[in-house]
Order: structure tokens, then C-alpha cells, then sequence
């Protein structure tokens, strides 16, 4: 190892370290389940914005994002960044004021939770096939964050695949179970400054040595289709590919995901004093627009950092370890870039841990309150609810790792699979349970598991078809989920009065 890769190490063993120490501080915290997924309800308007925009962007904003921008231009990164963009701003103006008030009255400390409570499910048939769609989601989802990690380090320091995103799991596993909600929040900040001070040093270094801005611009101007938002840049033949109207839509569809997510749904329901959402919308939408827009223009300064000869060209998924390559370079130029380096490595964990350790939350919570205590009605005491949610977390984590043994994945592929998987299934139901009184139990769920079939048969059978039949599947999927809410709702029997009651009371009144 060299002394550059040591002092690399280093940074990444103290960032580890903190993560585990922030889980063993909030452990002592966690009295009762409701401590333990939803932090008692005190989280501030800071912690609330950072921890859920942190969780929210997964290591595809350092990996996945500038991967796309590198290899193919602007079209397809630009449009899917402006769609998070809208998204995240329509998520914390029109949904979480609502949820956090209803869930309280209600007193939900689960999505699957405050849908069962919401539409009065008595035998907690939304809580099963709700838990289900979140395991079904999340498991995966998360093994791609403990895959990126394993690749992290096997790319980096040669050790092997398998023992490094082993150790990055254990690590994300520990301060997780112990910590719980509280823990996962106070790191998502953490990791959320570390993500954001990475892309600028990547930023400001890379611009450096691809020549200067200019140059960058130069570049990107010289490749066909590069720049332009209804084209994209075919890197096998230099030439330019169409970027439609219909898949510029279906691409800003990746905004109507947010409100199905349930680890930023959960930050909502979170926050201390909801009079405070305003200044965290505020603070979450900006450093979102920012962090977007630098990870697309770190791939495009790869590029032109490839055409300077100093980083070799990365084809296919390769380009998404542009920032690994830049941070390889950096290291070389003495101690403290060595420890720069380190520090933007971090980052990557951090973005990536940031989002399996709130999955982790969610995938658990389904499983031990949701299944367990609600729909098979076992009695267990808070001490004993505590325990079965951490070995939860840990029996789930055992199963993303076999998952994720299979290093050659796309990460914004598979990432954008479960994000449609979310959108098309709750977020339907989300923005049903809150701004419509008609909806009912039956149509919820016969949209959440429209939204779960047409999720598969698009990506898998219609979309390769190719054509008009080429578009992100969350739009088709989400269109239909909807559809089928309001329409078996106006089939079937009105909500009883008293769930209308409560809706009145705890939603119609709450002004954005």
C-alpha cells in the first residue's frame, strides 16, 4: 500500500469510527420503538432537511449522476435533475405539513402505519401489503449502496471485493441497529456536509487539470449532441442520439417519486415543530438544485479531464467511478491532498450510507411493527420490540449482502428501478390519503398493487419494445396506480363519517 492510499485510509477509518460512535451515543437514547423509527418526534428544521435530501441522494449523486453526464452529456442527467429538483419542492410545500399533522393525531410512527390508520384497516391488510412493497424495494435498493461501497475500496486499494463491502455493511448494520432513527438522522447530516464538501473539491481540482473552464467548455462543445437537452452524445460512434419529447417527460416523471419515499416521508413525520417545514423546505431545495447541478457538471469536467490525458477513459458503467479516478489523482499531490482524497472517498460513503442506513429503518420497521406486532398481533413489551427491530435490520442486512455479491451492476440503473418501484406504488396513496376524502381502503389498495405489476411488466416486457414504448416506467406505473385509486373509490362504499370526520379535522384545515 502506498503512502498516499494510507493516508486515504485514514480519512476513512476516522469517518467510519465517527458513524459507529454517533450509533453507540443515540443507542442510549432509544426507550420504545417510536424512539427508535421515528426519534420521538424531535427532530429540528436542520437535521430534518439535511438528513432527508441526505437519504435521498444515494451514492448515484457522486456515482450514478456523473457517471450518465460523462459518458453521454447533458439530456439525460440534466432532465432527470430537474425533475428531483421540482419534486423535492413540491414534496416539502404540499405533503409534509399534512403528514406530519395527520400521522401525529393518528399516531403513525410507520408509512405502512399511517396508511392502515388512515382508511380504519382493521385486519391491517394495507400494513402487510405495504410492509411487502418495502421489502420488496428496499432490499435491493440497499444492496446497491453495500455493492458501491465493496467496489469503493476493491477499485481503490485493491483488497477484495467481497471482505470490503462486507465491512462497509457491518459498519452501516452497527450504528443503524444501535442507534436507530436519531442515529441515522445525525449522520445523514453529517454525511450530507462531507457529500457536499467532496463535490467541490472534486469540482475546483478537477477544472485544474482538465485546463480551466474553458477548456471544459471546449471540450464538451466538441462532442456531438454534448450539450444540447434533446440530444445525446453517442460516445461508441461520436455521433448524436435523439432524446424525445415523450422521454424528456418520462425522465422529469423521477420527480413524482418523492412523494412515495418512504425514508424522506419519515423525516417528515419527524420533525419537532411543523411550523418550521417553511425554513426546511428552504434549505432542502437549495442544496438539492446545487448538489444536482455540481455532480452533472463533475462528469463533464471528467470528460474533458480524459481528453487532457489525465484520466483514462471509463466506458459503460465504469463512468461511474469518474469521481474515484479524479480522487486517485488528487492523491498523489502530498499528504493533504492525500487526506482531500480520503475525505471525498467518504463522501461516496457517505452518500451511500446515508440512504441504506434510513432503507434499513423503513425495510425493519415493515417488518417487526408492521408485519409482526400489527398484522399477526404479537404482544411484546418495548424491550423486546427493540430487540427484534435491531435484529431486523441485521437479518435484512445479511440479505442485501448476498444480494449485492454481484459487483457488476448499474447503480443508477438499479436505483432508478426501486425509485419507480416507490413512485408508483405510495405515492399515488400518499397524495390520495391527504387530499382526498372519497379514497378508500379498497382503492388504495388496488392501486398500490396495480402500481407494483405495471412496474415490472414495463421495465421487463413493454419497455424493451423500444419506440413510444421506451419511457421510464414510473410514469405509466404512477398514471395507472392513480387511476385505479379514484376509480375503484367512486366504485365502492363512501368512507365511513368518521373517517371523513378525521380527515376534516386533521388535514382539511392545515394551511401550506
Amino acid at each position: 500500500m502506498t503512502t498516499s492510499q494510507i493516508y486515504m485510509m485514514l480519512s476513512i477509518g476516522l469517518y467510519l469510527a465517527a458513524m459507529l460512535y454517533v450509533g453507540i451515543y443515540y443507542s442510549k437514547k432509544n426507550e420504545t420503538t417510536a424512539d427508535f423509527y421515528l426519534g420521538g418526534r424531535t427532530l429540528g428544521p436542520f437535521v430534518t432537511a439535511m438528513s432527508a435530501e441526505a437519504s435521498d441522494m444515494s451514492s448515484w449523486l457522486l456515482m450514478g449522476l456523473p457517471g450518465v453526464a460523462y459518458l453521454t452529456g447533458v439530456a439525460n442527467a440534466a432532465w432527470t435533475g430537474i425533475g428531483l429538483a421540482i419534486g423535492t419542492y413540491v414534496n416539502w410545500l404540499v405533503v409534509a405539513k399534512r403528514i406530519r399533522t395527520y400521522s401525529h393525531h393518528l399516531d403513525a410512527i410507520t408509512i405502512p402505519d399511517f396508511f392502515s390508520k388512515r382508511y380504519h384497516d382493521k385486519k391491517n391488510i394495507i400494513n402487510l401489503v405495504s410492509a411487502i412493497i418495502i421489502i420488496i424495494f428496499f432490499i435491493p435498493y440497499t444492496a446497491s449502496g453495500f455493492a458501491a461501497c465493496g467496489k469503493l475500496f476493491s477499485s481503490l486499494f485493491g483488497v477484495d471485493y467481497f471482505t470490503a463491502m462486507v465491512i462497509s455493511a457491518a459498519v452501516i448494520v452497527g450504528y443503524t441497529a444501535l442507534g436507530g432513527f436519531l442515529a441515522a438522522s445525525t449522520t445523514d447530516l453529517i454525511q450530507s456536509i462531507i457529500m457536499s464538501v467532496s463535490m467541490v473539491v472534486i469540482l475546483t481540482f478537477g477544472i485544474t487539470k482538465a485546463g480551466g473552464i474553458e477548456a471544459v467548455m471546449s471540450n464538451a462543445e466538441n462532442l456531438a449532441g454534448y450539450l444540447s437537452l434533446s440530444h445525446t452524445h453517442v460516445p461508441e460512434t461520436g455521433g448524436t442520439g435523439n432524446y424525445s419529447i415523450l422521454s424528456t417527460v418520462s425522465t422529469i416523471a423521477w420527480g413524482l417519486g418523492y412523494f412515495g419515499m418512504p425514508h424522506i416521508l419519515l423525516r417528515f413525520m419527524a420533525i419537532e415543530d411543523k411550523a418550521k417545514l417553511t425554513l426546511s423546505r428552504r434549505i432542502a431545495t437549495i442544496w438539492v438544485v446545487i448538489s444536482l447541478g455540481v455532480a452533472i457538471f463533475i462528469g463533464i469536467v471528467g470528460n474533458a479531464m480524459t481528453s487532457a490525458g489525465e484520466v483514462p477513459y471509463l466506458e459503460g458503467s465504469k463512468s461511474e467511478t469518474i469521481i474515484i479516478a479524479i480522487s486517485r489523482l488528487l492523491s498523489g499531490h502530498g499528504v493533504i491532498p492525500a487526506l482531500l482524497a480520503g475525505l471525498i472517498l467518504a463522501g461516496i460513503l457517505a452518500a451511500t450510507m446515508s440512504t441504506a442506513d434510513s432503507q434499513l429503518l423503513a425495510a425493519s420497521s415493515s417488518v417487526s411493527h408492521n408485519i409482526f406486532h400489527d398484522f399477526f398481533g404479537l404482544k411484546m413489551d418495548d424491550r423486546k420490540a427493540m430487540i427484534i427491530s435491531r435484529l431486523t435490520v441485521v437479518f435484512i442486512s445479511v440479505i442485501g449482502v448476498f444480494i449485492a455479491s454481484n459487483p457488476n451492476s448499474s447503480v443508477f440503473e438499479i436505483v432508478s428501478f426501486a425509485w419507480a418501484g416507490f413512485g408508483a406504488t405510495f405515492a399515488p396513496v400518499v397524495l390520495c390519503s391527504l387530499f382526498w376524502r372519497r379514497s378508500n381502503k379498497t382503492g388504495v389498495l388496488a392501486g398500490m398493487l396495480v402500481g407494483a405489476v405495471t412496474i415490472f411488466l414495463w421495465k421487463y416486457i413493454v419497455r424493451p419494445l423500444g419506440g413510444a414504448w421506451d419511457i421510464y416506467e414510473l410514469l405509466p406505473a404512477f398514471t395507472l396506480a392513480l387511476g385505479t385509486i379514484v376509480i375503484v373509490s367512486l366504485l365502492t362504499e363512501k368512507p365511513s363519517k368518521e373517517i371523513q370526520a378525521e380527515f376534516d379535522n386533521y388535514v382539511i384545515n392545515i394551511h401550506i
